[in-house]
């Protein structure tokens, strides 16, 4: 969000930026979900609904989990949310007292170590690698458990590594999760976006007991209506709706009769997407590699390459301010998805051809005179070297 809003300083003072830095698809919101939001309004469906959602959405949140994974649920465990985002507040408020500990893979989501502290508990990042597409050893993750642990967060597809566990890995960390009787939090929110025929499994098709949270804004281009859902275990739906209540009071009517219609409408759209991204995820990969970026293999779905970066800088924060000063081209720094993300950028591809092959002619033009700057740091006695921005010096903030 920094990069962002730096971007649009630059743009009120005249500069073209190549935007990849933030995760929206450059799809319209389906006309069916614009069509059904104008008509709410229009008819005066803006006051509160039951905190749970409108029974409709959940009856329609509840078919297709049904069409899409071959699985019933109960329309009960449904809740509508105003994205995932609170839909993770509500489910680490559930589930942690204070030094409570949530294993999750790394590099991963900014925003999920946040919410668990903000709930007083303690993120307990496992590392991944591109070289094995990101995937989360269900091993690691065992030795990782410890009398704290309450719950294990997968994320498939992946923000920022695009991984999509196997149906094997699936299950085994369901079974860990059941063998020590602790929570699955298993976010979905960019399922269906998933490239050469690699099928993303579902924790919904493995059991009743995990938190599943999906939405609108990835596969249905619906960002700003802020919609989302989150199916639960039966026993924690009462409390859910309770923190709801007392958070969020309800989701908007009139986004909610949105949703209602988006659900409704056809797949041959999200087909279309599919199709539009894997070609841009192509030219990215392909131009970043000639470029230098360690890129060891396609990203298996969601929109997003995370590139290896270190020959350019060793500090990624700097190093992405450096190319939208520099070279007016957006990008996430690495460092945002935690410890295992430093030394990369997050590049996003659900941008124009246009804005892919810009950002690529600008870095061309950037990049080696970054090498040669870094290369000369290295030399330096490391006593005569700047602090990594936001440091004072002594490796504290």
């Amino acid at each position: 969000m920094e990069v962002m809003e730096r971007a649009v300083e630059l743009e009120r003072e005249g500069h073209q930026i190549a935007h990849l830095e933030i995760g929206e698809p450059d799809f319209a919101a389906p006309p069916a979900a614009l069509e059904a939001c104008q008509r709410a309004l229009a008819a005066g469906d803006t006051r509160y609904t039951d905190s749970r959602g409108l029974l409709a959405l959940r009856e329609a949140i509840a078919a297709d989990a049904a069409e899409r994974f071959d699985v019933r649920v109960d329309v009960g465990r449904v809740l509508v949310t105003s994205g995932t985002s609170p839909a993770m507040l509500l489910v680490f408020s559930l589930l942690l007292d204070p030094g409570d500990e949530v294993i999750l893979g790394g590099p991963h989501y900014p925003c999920y170590p946040n919410f668990i502290r903000f709930a007083e508990g303690v993120p307990i990042a496992i590392p991944t690698r591109a070289e094995d597409h990101y995937r989360l050893d269900p091993v690691a993750v065992r030795r990782a458990i410890t009398s704290r642990t309450r719950a294990i967060v997968v994320s498939s597809p992946a923000n920022p590594t695009g991984a999509v566990q196997s149906e094997k890995t699936m299950r085994a960390l369901t079974e860990l999760a059941q063998q020590h009787g602790l929570a699955l939090i298993s976010d979905e929110i960019y399922d269906g976006l998933v490239y050469d025929g690699v099928a993303a499994t579902s924790a919904l098709q493995l059991g009743d007991d995990a938190f599943v949270l999906d939405g609108f804004s990835k596969r249905f281009a619906m960002t700003g209506f802020r919609l989302g859902w989150l199916i639960a275990p039966e026993w924690a739906l009462r409390p859910l709706q309770t923190l709801q209540q007392n958070l969020f009071i309800s989701v908007n009517a009139f986004v909610q009769r949105a949703g209602i219609a988006a659900l409704r409408d056809d797949s041959s759209r999200l087909n279309e997407m599919r199709e539009v991204y894997r070609q841009r995820r192509q030219r990215l990969v392909d131009g970043l590699r000639e470029l230098g970026f360690e890129v060891p293999h396609l990203p298996q779905g969601a929109f997003y390459v995370l590139a290896g970066a270190r020959r350019f800088g060793a500090n990624s924060r700097r190093l992405a301010f450096e190319l939208l000063e520099r070279a007016h081209v957006g990008v996430t720094p690495g460092s945002d998805f935690g410890e295992y993300g430093e030394g990369m950028l997050r590049f996003c591809y659900a941008v124009s051809h246009e804005t892919i092959e810009l950002a690529l002619e600008r870095l061309a033009q950037l990049l080696p005179k970054l090498e040669r700057e870094a290369a000369a740091r290295e030399m330096e006695p490391r006593g005569d070297r700047d602090p990594p921005d936001g440091l004072d010096g002594k490796g504290t903030a």
